[in-house]
This record gives structure tokens, C-alpha cells and sequence, in this order.
């Protein structure tokens, strides 16, 4: 039995070729539990979890990748994130009734942003209009434009697991006997793979089965949790960065701020005397 809420990195030793997987449970069961999404909805926030942790793979530095998706369909907003250090949340919203399937039928016009931010330096952004069927294929099409390198992925989501699977090509080395099969043919065993193999099987069986006539080097598994990256402290910063006159005139209304983190449903409230406080106004209590 494989282990859950793993992200796992893989490569061919014979070719130019690297490979990522990721199963997650208990992160994905958590995101679930703060929001009572649609069907739809949950599956899609599955799926763009698992990607998520997937492209985070490519990261080189402390920082966090984010994908999202703004529409006019009944899927107004899909986000999902993934720090270096494999820690992820997501969220979803909607109105109304959503399609069952078909990206482009639930998000109506919209476009796919993969944002880098890293912990310092400058922040990155991608964008891909949704013109795919499925977010597999909108992120395979971000690849091919943003790196020109031959990107394979898989998303398998269910009432229970989110998993995926991500194969790329390297660039060739110099002097390097090339199989010119290799991808095509790796990536056709791909996609035998079914949801029960990837969700229920452990890692090195997994690839064992698929590729038993391949030489690949499996890596340690690195464990993927859910945890929310706001904080009283980034609550405090966003308030300051809206201006005391705005707040001061939404506390005139409503005596106490309260802001709710829609990640995770923590709490926060701000009485009059912590604002003076941010504010340094402390002398007008």
C-alpha cells in the first residue's frame, strides 16, 4: 500500500527524462472540510492540488507556486498552492449549478495564471488561455510555451484521493546516443495508467509496473501537508496596507474587523485599541 500525502521525484537513467509523482489524502480531505463544495468543484480543487505540488517540483529556491483560474462560468475562482517545502492550500468558488465536466464549460472565459514567488527576489507570473478540455492539458500547453520542453501530466481525482503523475523531456546532452523512441514511448505507458494503480500503489511498485524495461532511479518520497500560510501577522500587514482612513471609517461602522481566511476558516478580530496599535495611535485611546 503506497503511502499518502507523498510527492516523489523519479528519473531515466537511459534518457533524458524526469518524472514526478504525488498522492495526497489527508491534505486534500482537509482542504474539503473547510468549504462544502460542489462535486465538480471538488474534483477540479483535486486536480489543480496535485498539480500544483507537481510544478513545485521545478522550484530551485524558498518560495511558493500558485495556480489559478478566474472565469465567468459557475467556477468564478480556482487556487491552489504549494510552497518549496511542500505545504499546500486550495480554494474554489462558484454560483449557481456547475457542469460536470469540460474546463471550458465550467469556467467559461477565463485564463490560467501559474504565479512563482520566491521567498526573496522577483515574483513570476505565466498566463494560458483556457483553451483545453481538462487543466492537464492547459498546464501540458504552459510547458510547451513557457520552457518549450515536452511535459506529460496526469490528474486522477476522486471522493477521497487526489494523485498525479508529470513526465518531462530534458534537454539532450552533448554527445549523447539519443533514443529517439524514448518519450513517446514512456508517455504511452503513461497512459495506461489507471486512478485505483495510482492511488493505492506504492511508489516503486507503481513504476516498476509501468516501466519494468526501463532502468529508473526513484527518490526518497518527501511528505506534502496542508497547511494555511496566513497569519495574525499578515492579517495586520494587509489591514495597515488599505490605510487607517479606510479603516478607521469601517470601524466607525462595525466597532471591531473582522477578517475570516477563506483557506482555512481562521478568525481574526481587531477591537479599536489594536488598530491604534497598528496605526501607532495608541495616544488617542
Amino acid at each position: 500500500m503506497k503511502h499518502s500525502d507523498t510527492f516523489q521525484r523519479f528519473l531515466f537513467d537511459n534518457h533524458q527524462i524526469r518524472g514526478e509523482l504525488v498522492r495526497l489524502d489527508k491534505s486534500f480531505q482537509e482542504v474539503k472540510q473547510r468549504k462544502q463544495y460542489p462535486a465538480p468543484l471538488e474534483r477540479l480543487l483535486g486536480e489543480a492540488l496535485a498539480a500544483s505540488v507537481l510544478m513545485s517540483g521545478t522550484l530551485k529556491f524558498e518560495g511558493m507556486l500558485s495556480i489559478q483560474a478566474r472565469g465567468n462560468g459557475a467556477v468564478k475562482m480556482l487556487m491552489a498552492e504549494c510552497t518549496h517545502d511542500r505545504k499546500v492550500r486550495a480554494i474554489g468558488q462558484w454560483e449557481g449549478d456547475i457542469p460536470e465536466e469540460g474546463l471550458a464549460a465550467q469556467l467559461g472565459a477565463a485564463q490560467l495564471a501559474i504565479t512563482i514567488e520566491p521567498a526573496k527576489g522577483k515574483r513570476y507570473q505565466g498566463v494560458v488561455p483556457l483553451e483545453n478540455d481538462t487543466l492537464a492539458n492547459c498546464l501540458m500547453q504552459y510547458f510547451e510555451q513557457s520552457e518549450q520542453l515536452s511535459t506529460n501530466i496526469l490528474l486522477f481525482c476522486d471522493e477521497r484521493h487526489t494523485s498525479g503523475l508529470f513526465l518531462q523531456q530534458l534537454p539532450a546532452q552533448n554527445n549523447e546516443a539519443k533514443d529517439t523512441d524514448a518519450w513517446n514511448r514512456i508517455t504511452q505507458l503513461a497512459s495506461t495508467l489507471t486512478a485505483e494503480e495510482i492511488h493505492t500503489l506504492e511508489g516503486e511498485n507503481l513504476l516498476n509496473r509501468l516501466y519494468h524495461e526501463e532502468d529508473v532511479t526513484i527518490y526518497p518520497e518527501e511528505p506534502v501537508r496542508f497547511e494555511c500560510s496566513c497569519s495574525k501577522q499578515r492579517t495586520s500587514s494587509a489591514l495597515v496596507s488599505l490605510g487607517q482612513d479606510e479603516i478607521y471609517d469601517i470601524l466607525a461602522e462595525q466597532k471591531a474587523i473582522e477578517v475570516n481566511c477563506q483557506f482555512c476558516n481562521e478568525h481574526y478580530k481587531y477591537e479599536k485599541a489594536e488598530i491604534d496599535q497598528l496605526f501607532g495611535n495608541e495616544k488617542f485611546h
